[in-house]
């Protein structure tokens, strides 16, 4: 009976109401629209490049010890600041250090950190947010009170502060105190989509049904809003990474004697003129990593939301072509 409501839910509901991204039902159904994101993706090229690219860097950032003639923590005490050549292929720092290790350690600290404050800060928001929406009542205040108060917070002061209290510690307290200060506007989005989808049929019949509130959480409310939650997730990840470079370029992030992209690029910055792959070279790294972050995440957003204006854009293309006339495609051949 709950899949036959919740079927015909899907099917009335308009297009882009949040029961639009439900993954109920039967698993037919599921592996279809699978099938359906996945071909919407494939049609970005830029999105496919960009996936492409952030796979072919975490290769490079978690394989480099096996190919790579040195480690990062490893000192050649006959080359100081050499330039890329045949035995450092990156070049070498100020003490000796080969720039190819450590710009591929920081990578791996840089995407570790972005990837595990993404999942947290979205995972927190869904619940939180779920949560309050579904309750109600003091619950939902508390949350959103909780919410408002993080909001006029400085998460990079705050996190500037605390930091100094946590170093020598192990590095997943800043991933901790970085996705502390991420979670919040995605919670308000989810609670408003959960006042939403509480009301629907499907939600109601769970709920006379005698299933606990976790449960109607878990299984009907959370997973109508994946979509949300997954493109939420990938922008969060360069987001992440951004304030974990930032934090580490000002010393409150990754602390030595490990790297990360910010303490190469801080490392780097008084050289840049002098010796400039001390610094462009973790730079552009950089950069590169959060471009295809949130070329991705477009992508990832298109494939999951047809309704979005990019997706509009090309379908009227589409049509638009498809039922040009053929006098018009002659017209147009001659004037041309």
């Amino acid at each position: 009976m709950s899949a036959s409501v919740n079927e015909t839910e899907a099917s009335a509901a308009p297009a882009g109401a949040p029961v639009d991204l439900a993954v109920a039902g039967p698993a037919a159904s599921g592996a279809g629209r699978g099938k359906l994101v996945l071909r919407r993706f494939l049609r970005n090229r830029a999105a496919v490049a960009a996936l492409a690219l952030i796979v072919l860097f975490y290769l490079l950032a978690f394989t480099y010890t096996w190919y790579s003639p040195w480690a990062y923590d490893e000192l050649d005490p006959t080359s100081y600041l050499l330039p890329p050549d045949g035995s450092h292929w990156f070049g070498t720092n100020q003490i000796g250090g080969d720039m190819f290790a450590q710009t591929m350690r920081g990578l791996q600290k840089s995407l570790t950190i972005g990837l595990l404050a993404a999942l947290f800060s979205t995972g927190v928001a869904s619940v939180v947010g779920a949560a309050a929406g579904y309750f109600g009542g003091w619950t939902d205040r508390i949350a959103m009170w909780v919410v408002d108060l993080l909001l006029i917070l400085p998460p990079f002061l705050i996190i500037s502060i605390l930091s100094p209290a946590f170093r020598g510690k192990t590095w997943l307290i800043l991933v901790g105190l970085i996705a502390l200060f991420q979670w919040m506007i995605t919670a308000r989005i989810v609670r408003g989509m959960t006042l939403t989808l509480r009301e629907r049929e499907f939600v109601k019949a769970a709920r006379f049904m005698g299933q606990p509130a976790r449960r109607i959480i878990a299984k009907h409310i959370v997973p109508n809003m994946a979509s949300l939650l997954i493109i939420d997730a990938t922008i969060n990840v360069g987001v992440a990474i951004i304030t974990e470079t930032s934090l580490s370029f000002f010393g409150f992030g990754v602390q030595a004697p490990d790297v990360s992209l910010g303490t190469l690029i801080a490392a780097g910055s008084d050289a840049v003129r002098t010796f400039p792959w001390l610094f462009y070279i973790p730079a552009g790294f950089l950069v590169v990593t959060v471009l295809a972050v949130n070329f991705a995440g477009d992508g990832l957003r298109d494939a999951l939301d047809p309704a979005s204006s990019r997706s509009r854009r090309k379908e009227r293309k589409r049509v638009e072509a498809a039922t040009k006339s053929p006098t018009e495609t002659v017209s147009a051949g001659a004037v041309s």
